[in-house]
């Protein structure tokens, strides 16, 4: 395994005017940069645009216990659909700081929707004993929060966010010590050097072919960690989200129909209108994602479908025109009245519950370096994510993280070797960096890792296909070797092979079937 993609030469430009370097700019690196000591100069590095995130595609909610009768229901719910394995010490955390982050989103402007007495809005989603889920216009909670947290950080003095920069590497010293990443930004190679850096580059769903995911999201930031040496954890732990929006293009990223609709009140039906969750769970729709997922698939199995219905037909037009905007607007320019039409729905990547292995303040195993958000494992979730806990868990861990970090910064004194430099310090840079267009061959593996991934390592696995993915990735990562220049889809690819290698090696040592990680050689029953 390569250590660097770019190793350090010549053409390198150093830049040292930062404290903190984020990678990422969702609400966990937003959070974090907010919420870092203000004497600090902080940089977030982003890949394409602000808005390119899966933080502001979300539409559930987020989950909050407010007041002390709802702790520990909320804990048990995030527990049970995490199939017990979850880390409990972060589970407490997350719960019974959870109130105080919402406090702090309101005070940074953060509109949460109320009821007519003036009280937060709260829904039921999948697997929640109560109502507890929070959100913003309806079905926009990750734009409204987003939008807030965008503002902030153009206003705040000591933050500076830089798009349009694709981050490739972690860089450490002799000490394993975390210096710096380097980077592709206008045309140039940048080693960005800093006292602490924090990854929170998000989730892994472009190595799938349908996902819900946001088209920069190929696990760069994992990828990253890797290479560095830094400790992973709960990798074969993929969730698929039951309700995507079915479509016949082969499009980069499905729209997602949210569990606030079956929180609602909506029913999964086959083509000849009959429901089939009782079949599956005595929770029927309302049951923890991974159940309802495979439910689905196992439906579209047998009768050879390429979807089921989620019918909300029980509501009336004003209801979802306010309650679910989103998705009314997106199934309305479709065709589907959803008062009146059931909508086609089918399973698709969703969210990752594995990730770089942290502790409870988004420590990694390599010094100086952070990890928050989907991209890290707090071990909060498990084997499977409780619905709407990913919002909070940035929110959460995103402050701890801020918190440990501007207490390293006041003390910082770095007394390593840079080898990193010192190494190649007269090295001439030769490398070919050509534009996407002029490469075909990459976008055709690009292509083929999200068609292995889909179909050997999805919803339902066996140890076959998992082998079967294995070798062909393996294969797949030896042609790459044969490729004389470098450039973004290479280095996607790149990554995007390590994060996949890595799920399927977790699958296939972990030697069990359990919540997402659903093989079938190792299941005692369907659920």
């Amino acid at each position: 395994m390569k250590r660097y993609l770019v190793e350090y030469n010549r053409d390198f430009i150093v830049n040292s005017d930062y404290d903190v370097i984020i990678v990422g700019a969702g609400i966990a690196g937003l959070y974090t940069a907010l919420n870092i000591s203000k004497n600090l100069k902080v940089c977030v590095l982003i890949k394409k645009d602000i808005f390119d995130s899966d933080s502001y595609l979300a539409q559930g909610g987020i989950a909050a216990s407010i007041g002390d009768d709802d702790r520990q229901l909320h804990i048990e719910d995030t527990l049970n659909a995490g199939c017990y394995i979850n880390d409990k010490e972060a589970v407490n955390t997350l719960v019974y700081e959870s109130e105080e982050g919402i406090d702090s989103l309101v005070k940074l402007g953060v509109n949460f929707d109320k009821d007519s007495k003036g009280n937060f809005y709260r829904s039921l989603e999948g697997n929640h004993s109560i109502p507890r889920i929070l959100h913003v216009n309806g079905d926009a909670t990750g734009k409204g929060i987003m939008d807030v947290l965008i503002k902030r950080a153009s206003e705040a003095p000591n933050i500076e966010l830089i798009t349009n920069v694709f981050v490739i590497d972690v860089v450490t010293d002799d000490k394993k010590v975390c210096t710096g990443v380097t980077g592709y930004y206008k045309g140039k190679f940048f080693y960005f050097k800093s006292k602490c850096c924090v990854i929170a580059s998000g989730g892994i769903g472009q190595i799938f072919s349908k996902t819900t995911n946001m088209g920069v999201l190929t696990g760069d930031g994992i990828a990253m960690a890797i290479r560095a040496g830094a400790e992973l954890e709960n990798m074969q732990y993929v969730q698929f989200h039951p309700t995507a929006l079915y479509s016949d293009n082969n499009e980069e990223r499905m729209f997602l129909i949210s569990e606030a609709v079956r929180g609602e009140g909506a029913v999964l039906r086959r083509k000849n209108r009959e429901r089939f969750m009782m079949d599956y769970d005595s929770r029927m729709e309302l049951a923890p994602r991974d159940i309802v997922a495979r439910a689905i698939k196992s439906e579209m199995e047998r009768y050879n479908l390429k979807y089921v219905y989620l019918d909300v037909t029980m509501h009336d037009e004003e209801f979802l025109k306010n309650r679910f905007k989103t998705i009314y607007s997106k199934c309305n320019k479709l065709g589907i009245a959803i008062d009146k039409n059931y909508i086609p729905v089918t399973p698709a990547q969703h969210y990752f519950m594995g990730g770089i292995k942290v502790d409870l303040y988004g420590r990694t195993s390599l010094k100086n370096l952070y990890a928050v958000g989907e991209c890290s494992c707090t071990g909060v979730h498990g084997a499977n994510r409780l619905a709407s806990n990913s919002l909070m868990e940035a929110v959460v861990f995103g402050r701890r993280v801020a918190v440990d970090i501007s207490n390293i910064c006041q003390n910082y004194k770095y007394d390593g070797l840079d080898s990193f430099c010192s190494k190649n310090d007269n090295k001439v840079g030769n490398l070919k960096y050509k534009a996407k267009s002029q490469n075909f061959k990459l976008s055709m593996l690009k292509k083929n890792i999200k068609n292995i991934m889909e179909k050997d390592v999805g919803i339902i696995r066996t140890v076959n296909k998992l082998e079967v993915a294995l070798e062909a990735l393996e294969k797949l990562m030896n042609n790459m070797e044969s490729i004389e220049s470098i450039n973004e889809d290479y280095i996607e690819i790149y990554n995007m092979c390590q994060v996949s290698t890595s799920v399927i090696l977790a699958a296939i040592n972990s030697k069990s079937s359990i919540g997402s990680n659903y093989v079938k050689e190792y299941c005692k029953a369907f659920v």
